[in-house]
């Protein structure tokens, strides 16, 4: 974990260069006709998923093991809190941008997820997908979601992404954000109730919007790279404080004198 923080605080300038993270695209429309491959393996519109409803989506990947799950953990918490009528008031859908992750992956992270939830919960809010030609790539794009795939040391493919949730209205409108991994029932229960009406609103900020980093031996040496250069301005800028207090206290002594 404390390498996983190290990696963002010394690596975020490297993200913008990358064109990595949330590209806020609010009052836009994404595109319906998208088609997905759900849990029991049926291929369905985006349009169909939402059934009219407000729509709250989140992007993962299902093997990941950095944000996703406890990003996936908290909202199941969360919506377990919300006083709203699932399935007839809103929807949710977590979609799969990984191209190589199956419908059982899907089936299981489902069963998983709501497994967890303290409270019965209506199965068919939340859907969870993988893509079909390209679809989460499209939808990923069309909400302004970065990311980058990089091979791990194991030869496994992982990706670099950030943790949020984005809020349709019925219509396929992005009205909102929800950046992090912790959200309030509050926070959803407005957002939701907002994309009704079709009214944007400004991300709700949280102190915890990580990036999911996947192991390489590439980032591996950028931290080792970045901790050393770190390292190095933290000695010199001690050493700067160290000889203007020295300096000063010299002046102060032969001003006296």
């Amino acid at each position: 974990m404390k390498k996983y923080l190290i990696l963002l605080l010394l690596t975020l300038p490297l993200f913008s260069k990358q064109s990595l993270g949330i590209e806020e695209k609010l009052g836009t429309m994404v595109p319906l006709d998208l088609t997905f491959i759900d849990e029991d393996s049926k291929s369905v519109t985006l349009k169909k998923l939402m059934d009219g409803k407000p729509t709250l989506i989140t992007l993962n990947y299902f093997k990941c093991a950095g944000v996703c799950s406890p990003q996936l953990n908290k909202l199941s918490d969360a919506l377990s809190h919300v006083k709203l009528a699932e399935n007839t008031d809103y929807k949710v859908i977590t979609v799969s941008f990984s191209e190589t992750e199956s419908p059982s992956l899907a089936r299981t992270k489902k069963k998983n997820i709501l497994h967890a939830m303290n409270r019965n919960y209506v199965q068919d809010t939340w859907h969870f997908v993988i893509g079909e030609n390209n679809s989460s790539g499209k939808l990923a794009e069309s909400v302004g979601f970065k990311y980058k795939a990089v091979k791990m040391e194991n030869g496994d493919i992982g990706y670099i992404h950030p943790a949020m949730a984005v809020m349709l209205s019925p219509e396929g409108k992005i009205t909102g954000y929800l950046m992090g991994v912790n959200q309030l029932p509050a926070d959803i229960t407005m957002a939701i109730k907002e994309a009704k009406i079709g009214r944007t609103r400004k991300p709700i900020l949280r102190n915890d919007a990580p990036f999911c980093f996947t192991e390489t031996p590439e980032f591996d040496r950028a931290v080792n790279k970045m901790t050393r250069i770190v390292g190095v301005l933290s000695v010199l800028l001690f050493l700067g404080f160290f000889f203007f207090i020295l300096r000063k206290k010299n002046k102060k002594t032969e001003e006296n004198n």
